[in-house]
């Protein structure tokens, strides 16, 4: 996989199921919720590379993502 402007918008979009641990992943909420924890453990087992991509350029102002790495990291684990 690339790192085109395209790569990333459709990782972007292929995981959509995490959406709902932004707030989490942003610092800005205490807890994941269960169904961030599902969509996050189901994206680590079928779109690993995308969400490494999406990880790695957190801070492309392209993608608007709010991510704190070390709270990821974590939830990853």
């Amino acid at each position: 996989m690339g790192d085109s402007a395209q790569d990333k918008q459709r990782c972007a979009e292929s995981l959509t199921g995490v959406t709902t641990c932004l707030p989490y992943l942003g610092g800005d909420t205490k807890a994941p919720t269960a169904d961030c924890c599902s969509g996050l453990t189901q994206a680590m087992k079928t779109n690993k590379k995308c969400v490494c991509l999406i990880l790695k350029d957190r801070d492309d102002p392209d993608l608007g993502l709010k991510i704190n790495m070390t709270i990821a990291v974590g939830s990853t684990a």
